[in-house]
Formats: structure tokens, C-alpha cells, sequence
């Protein structure tokens, strides 16, 4: 074999479908049936031994694989979630070269509102649909990675070395992954490409491409005004409302009436060829852009243009309001005037923006001379930068192509995502030369965090054969 027309695509297609078949979806429903909380959601998580579970099962699984050379550690720092590090050798024309490939294996917690038959932790397959909590978000990231190295492997196909990462921390923003990338370097080496499976796509019909991540800035905003409650008769009209103080902090960092963000640096300009991505995508999806979220009858999105959709879930700066505390339920409301509410903010931040810069000016914003001399306070446990994908290399824009046409029968398509992989800028800045090849399979309705999400299994097939053909091409590239 010595050239990318010779790999048989039709037997990468009916291998990777052999095995999601015959293997992958049983190891998920198993997998999708374990409650592996991310550490932020379940600080005792070693005692549970939910993680410890999940990563014995996929590491059983993987190790099984009929890949030469293929080697396994689960690997341990101290006071760490663990770490699934996998090596697999190079063979042919990419031998001497080194491909990334990431997923994790914890997951976000329950949510409510899930539908009455299914459940975060109960696996339940209809159709083309896997749901429950963790299938698609992204424990299918290490099967799919190893299925792709075993379909070029039963064909002799040349490829790159391959170094897999599997790890426990990313739901709670990769605190753990660093130090396991530092104390791993010398044995990852040098990366000339990264695929990571923990991204979305914006239908299931194409290959979609990440081409950038949104930044966060996450934690609670807290007001006190007395130190207990009192008779909201007696008080009202002296003692201001802790909520409308929260509100009127709030104010301060958003437009109450268009949301738009007044940080000066939470904005900024968006490069032409992004723009120019969001108008080809939303130009792909039609109404599927906005369609895909549940609204209510009668409701409608910010935005009226579909590519300003785009660009307003992928480039600007956004936030959410995730978490009370302090309002209790509507059977319990009574006439009090209450000491306290605090709020659990979410904000989205563009992938350029310096997440430590808007965290700065956001705690200065919503803390300095605080209305009535109410005790404001802030928490802001989650800074993350965003990541914006270095220029194509056309060899990786005509693979991804050749690919999309070969297992969907359609262009391959670009766009950002508005969620945050930290692990991403993290990689940038260690291999400034590495090309990224950033997708998933978390599509319309799969609802990853939220209630009934799902995995699209037919989907996951097609673009596990695509990353297969990736691969083969990226070992016949041209090199300097």
C-alpha cells in the first residue's frame, strides 16, 4: 500500500460498523450505567468508587484490541483522578511521527427533567438514539480511538504513532490533566496532530470541524443585607430586597434587555474567517441552527439572523445564571424578607478573550461600592480560556473532505463551539506546530449535561470510519 487511494474505505466502514455493533454499544450501556461524577460533582469520588469502575472497564476493553505493540497503563499521581495512557506504534510511511488522540471518562451529574422512562444512569437504546448521562460526553472517545487504529492495522495501512489520552477531570475543567502532561511529556514526545472526539457537530449528516472554543468564567455572586430574615410587613419599603440588589449587580456585567455583555474585555473582534465559517454553517443548517432547542410555543432567539446565531453561541460573550441559594421553593415562600440570595454565574467568553483579565475586572465590577453597603461577595472557581484553532494545513482540510464525502456523502463543514475544552489551549501552546482535528458526536437534541441526552449511534459509526481515513492521511502527507 503506498499511497491514500489504496486504503479500502468500504472495509474501514464495515469493520468500524462490526464492532459499534458487535461490542462498542454494549461496553457503552455498561458505561452509561455507572454514576462516575467529575470530582466537582462528587468530592468523594474514591471512596464511591464509581471512577475506579468505569476506568477498569474501558481499560479492559482497550487492551483486548489486536493493535502490535499496543501498551496500557492506568496511570496514577497523587491525590489525582487516574489516567488512562495508551501507546500504540507507528507503522509505514508515519512511523517516526506522533498523532494525539483525547477523550475523558467522567461525566456531569444528573439534571433534572429527564423523561419518566429514562435517567441519567439508566441506558435505554431507541433507534438510532443511546441515551443516558456520559455516552456521548464522551465515553465512546476511547473505543472509537482504538477502533480507528485497529481498521488501519487490519489493512496494513501506514500511520503515525499513536499516543491516546483518557482522563477523569475534564467535567470539572481538566484540574488533574497538566501535571499527568507534564509528568507524561518525554513519553508523549513531539505531536504533529491532535484528534480529540469531545466536541459537536451540527447535524449528523457531514464531518464537522471545531474550529474554536469559548473561554468561561464561573462562581457564585453572593449579597447579605441583615443577618437574619425578618417580617417582610415590617421591613419592606426600609430593608432593600437582597434580590434586587443581585439584580441590580447583575446589571452592571449585562444588558438586562438585549444580553449583551459590558465588559470591555470579554469582547472582541471577530477574525473575518470565522465570520465567514458561521455564514457557510448557518447556510448548511438552515433553521436547524435555533430549531434544535426545545423552546416553548411562541418563543424566539435573540438573534433573528442565523449566521449572528452562530457567531452568538461561538464568538461572543454570554452569560447564564446556572444556580440559586437563599430563595427557598414556592411552598415554602413565606412573608420574609430574606438575608441573603446568591447566584451561580456562567460566563461564556469569546475564544480570544484573557480569561484572567475579564476575572479580574468582573470581581472589581460587581464588588466595589455595592448598593445600600450590602455585603457583597464573590467565588469564582472556573477560569478557563478559550482556544482558537491555528490555519488549516490543506493536507488536513482535503482528508477531512475526502473523508466527509467517503462516509456521508457530503462536505465537510467548520464552526466553533460555544462550550470550553480547556485541555485544548493547553496542547496549542505545547505543540505550536500541531494541526487539531476537533469533532464529536454531540449533535441536535443530544443534550450533553442536560436531561435525556443521548448518543447518536449511527452517527458515531460514520465518523469513526471518517477519523480512520484522517489518520491514513495524515501518515501520507507532504513533510518538509
Amino acid at each position: 500500500m503506498t499511497d491514500a487511494a489504496a486504503l479500502d474505505r468500504r472495509a474501514v466502514k464495515a469493520f468500524v460498523d462490526e464492532v459499534w455493533d458487535r461490542e462498542i454499544v454494549a461496553e457503552l450501556t455498561e458505561y452509561i450505567a455507572i454514576p462516575c461524577k467529575s470530582p466537582l460533582f462528587d468530592p468523594d469520588w474514591r471512596a464511591a468508587g464509581h471512577m475506579e469502575r468505569a476506568v477498569r472497564q474501558i481499560a479492559a476493553w482497550c487492551r483486548g484490541r489486536e493493535i502490535p505493540g499496543l501498551a496500557l497503563e492506568i496511570v496514577r499521581l497523587e491525590g489525582r483522578t487516574p489516567l488512562i495512557y495508551m501507546e500504540a506504534p507507528g507503522h509505514g510511511g508515519g512511523a517516526d511521527d506522533t498523532v494525539l488522540l483525547y477523550g475523558h471518562l467522567d461525566k456531569q451529574p444528573e439534571m433534572s427533567g429527564w423523561r419518566p422512562d429514562l435517567g441519567p444512569w439508566k441506558p435505554v437504546r431507541e433507534g438510532d438514539r443511546l441515551y443516558g448521562r456520559g455516552g456521548a460526553d464522551d465515553g465512546y472517545a476511547a473505543y472509537a480511538s482504538l477502533t480507528a487504529l485497529q481498521a488501519l492495522t487490519r489493512q496494513g495501512a501506514p500511520r503515525a504513532r499513536a499516543v491516546i489520552l483518557i482522563e477523569a477531570s475534564e467535567e470539572s475543567g481538566s484540574p488533574d490533566l497538566p501535571a499527568y502532561i507534564d509528568a507524561l511529556a518525554d513519553r508523549i514526545g513531539e505531536v504533529s496532530l491532535v484528534i480529540c472526539l469531545d466536541s459537536g457537530c451540527g447535524n449528523y449528516e457531514q464531518l464537522w470541524s471545531t474550529t474554536s472554543l469559548r473561554g468561561l468564567i464561573g462562581g457564585a455572586l453572593s449579597v447579605e443585607i441583615l443577618t437574619e430574615g425578618v417580617h417582610s410587613g415590617d421591613a419592606s419599603g426600609i430593608v432593600p430586597s437582597s434580590f434586587r440588589i443581585l439584580r441590580q449587580l447583575i446589571s452592571r456585567l449585562e444588558d438586562e434587555a438585549t444580553g449583551e455583555i459590558r465588559l470591555a474585555s470579554a469582547n472582541v473582534a471577530i477574525p473575518e474567517a470565522r465570520v465567514a465559517q458561521a455564514k457557510a454553517a448557518a447556510q448548511q443548517l438552515g433553521q436547524m441552527v435555533c430549531a434544535k432547542f426545545p423552546f416553548v410555543d411562541g418563543a424566539r432567539p435573540v438573534p433573528a439572523d442565523l449566521a449572528e446565531m452562530v457567531l452568538a453561541r461561538t464568538w461572543r460573550p454570554a452569560l447564564g445564571i446556572t444556580g440559586q441559594s437563599g430563595l427557598p421553593d414556592l411552598g415554602s415562600a413565606g412573608n420574609v424578607l430574606r438575608p441573603g440570595t446568591s447566584a451561580m454565574l456562567s460566563l461564556r467568553l469569546p475564544p480570544t478573550a484573557d480569561a484572567r483579565r475579564v476575572g479580574a475586572e468582573l470581581e472589581a465590577l460587581l464588588t466595589r461600592d455595592p448598593p445600600y453597603g450590602a455585603r457583597v461577595s464573590t467565588r469564582f472557581d472556573k477560569a478557563a480560556n478559550g482556544w482558537n484553532a491555528p490555519p488549516l494545513a490543506p493536507w488536513l482540510e482535503a482528508a477531512s473532505e475526502a473523508a466527509s464525502q467517503s462516509c456521508f456523502g457530503r462536505s465537510a463543514c467548520y464552526m466553533g463551539e460555544g462550550g470550553s475544552i480547556p485541555f485544548m489551549g493547553m496542547l496549542s501552546e505545547k505543540f505550536p506546530e500541531a494541526q487539531f482535528l476537533i469533532t464529536g458526536v454531540l449533535g441536535p437534541h443530544s443534550n450533553a449535561h442536560g436531561p435525556n441526552e443521548f448518543l447518536h449511534v449511527a452517527y458515531a459509526k460514520k465518523l469513526n470510519a471518517a477519523v480512520a481515513e484522517v489518520l491514513a492521511a495524515h501518515a501520507r502527507r507532504p513533510r518538509p
